[in-house]
């Protein structure tokens, strides 16, 4: 009956050494007012400077979601009034943003949706708030600390998409290591702007806007609320507010404040901040550091290499695991057999041992060369992974360790021949039970012997055969 239309201003903290406009490093700190310059206690006769890191990773988010860029970066004064900024003005970006005009595809229900992006921009962070009952106290280590908005165009219709995309957008940080994104440090936080219209009309509803946002499942949460709030109201014949409002505990939207007109912010370029040219050259050579993004790397392995859906989002979730298992294909071993191996031995480590794929002994040369045993039959794939745990336990080259036990696969006929015929000389009465009795048991029971007898070195399939050869032959033969 409605149609839902939501906007999303998404901010994150790039990952600098220090702020955006001072020298004050740009650390988390759980001690208040620890990481503090004089630019960002807003001090009179203050000068920022600009921090060159931040500007080029802004730019690099810009490119990476096809953003179109400046030819010169610009700084711009946002005036407006609040405890948390204590200049009465925060230095941004409205003149020429670092990205207009991008998008990013997302993967929802299996469709792609792309959000278009308005425009990315760089400014400082604000100071933190913390409100008791009769007094609040201002935390300035936040207060200067380079933070991009992105703004999307509004073309989000549900809560599903808006999450995705927070999460899909998080991973492009991620990939592109511009920051860690981190919502419990307050890293990545984002604006819910919301309307409701009948579905046969084409004009947007009354603009709802959720302020701070800074946990997916509370985005999701928000959203949900809202919908079944405005459509309420609007089912009763009343007008939705234009206000904003706050996400509670209790998983339910609160008003804070009316907002009728746009505030005017009486934007003017930052006097203090002269115009830098970018040059194309730059920007080119920035442009050919771009890494191959998660859903680029999702469809890759569908139909590059034919691996299904599910493995395919494991293993493109994450850059790292990523250009491991990239690292290990390009060894030339099975595709497969790396899948296999990635998903569940290396991932399983991470988990169990808590560790970066980048601290994990085994390299991907290392990996491959245990999938090639496996693939060329020398090894099973059980006796493979049991293996590589081996390993890993002890930091020791897996292949090293094959040659160095001898633990290669055993596939020669007449050796497991000679092998089985003595483990069923040594149990008879499980061999009657086979010829005489038909008990298909007998099978089972050999192979698990043959494995435990040869240190599960035997060929099974190869083992099961000779092993079903011989019980027929003595039942032939009485």
């Amino acid at each position: 009956m409605y149609k839902v239309t939501i906007g999303l201003e998404v901010h994150c903290e790039l990952e600098t050494k220090s702020k955006n406009f001072s020298s004050a490093p740009n650390k988390f700190s759980t001690s208040p007012n620890e990481f503090v310059a004089t630019t960002d206690l807003g001090l009179p006769g203050i000068l920022p400077v600009p921090n060159k890191e931040a500007c080029k990773k802004a730019l690099f988010t810009a490119m990476a979601l096809h953003c179109e860029n400046p030819d010169e970066v610009i700084f711009d004064r946002k005036n407006y009034f609040y405890p948390d900024l204590p200049k009465g003005y925060q230095i941004t970006q409205v003149t020429k943003p670092m990205g207009k005009n991008g998008y990013l595809d997302i993967l929802v229900d299996g469709k792609i949706k792309r959000v278009l992006i308005h425009q990315l921009h760089l400014e400082e962070d604000t100071a933190a708030l913390e409100h008791f009952p009769k007094y609040s106290l201002i935390d300035y280590n936040r207060s200067g600390i380079p933070l991009i908005e992105i703004v999307t165009e509004p073309c989000i219709e549900s809560a599903d998409e808006a999450v995705t995309f927070l999460e899909d957008l998080r991973d492009v940080f991620l990939f592109l290591g511009v920051s860690e994104a981190k919502s419990n440090y307050g890293q990545m936080r984002c604006d819910v702007n919301i309307s409701l219209r009948k579905s046969e009309s084409d004009e947007l509803g009354t603009k709802v806007e959720m302020k701070n946002i800074n946990a997916f499942n509370n985005v999701r949460a928000a959203i949900e609320y809202e919908i079944k709030r405005q459509s309420e109201l609007l089912d009763k014949g009343e007008k939705i507010i234009q206000e904003t409002r706050r996400i509670a505990e209790d998983g339910k939207t609160y008003s804070m404040r009316e907002k009728v007109d746009a505030v005017d912010y009486k934007y003017f370029i930052e006097p203090n901040i002269p115009s830098t040219k970018i040059t194309t050259e730059y920007l080119e050579e920035l442009r050919s550091k771009l890494p191959e993004l998660k859903l680029d790397r999702y469809f890759k392995y569908i139909e590059k290499y034919g691996i299904s859906e599910y493995d395919s989002s494991v293993l493109s979730k994450e850059k790292t695991i990523s250009d491991y298992f990239e690292s290990v294909i390009e060894s030339g071993c099975s595709v497969e057999l790396a899948v296999n191996f990635v998903t569940t031995s290396i991932l399983s480590t991470l988990n169990k041992l808590e560790i970066t794929i980048d601290e994990l002994f085994i390299t991907p040369n290392m990996l491959a060369g245990v999938i090639n045993y496996v693939n060329d039959g020398k090894m099973s794939l059980d006796a493979a992974k049991k293996l590589l745990y081996k390993a890993i336990d002890e930091k020791v080259d897996p292949v090293e360790l094959i040659k160095k036990e001898n633990m290669q696969q055993i596939n020669d006929y007449d050796t497991l021949l000679e092998l089985i015929t003595k483990i069923m000389d040594e149990n008879s009465e499980v061999v009657r039970q086979y010829v005489e009795e038909g008990n298909n048991s007998a099978i089972n029971f050999f192979i698990g012997q043959t494995m435990k007898k040869s240190n599960r070195q035997a060929n099974p399939n190869k083992s099961m055969e000779i092993i079903k050869e011989e019980l027929e032959r003595r039942k032939n033969n009485g």
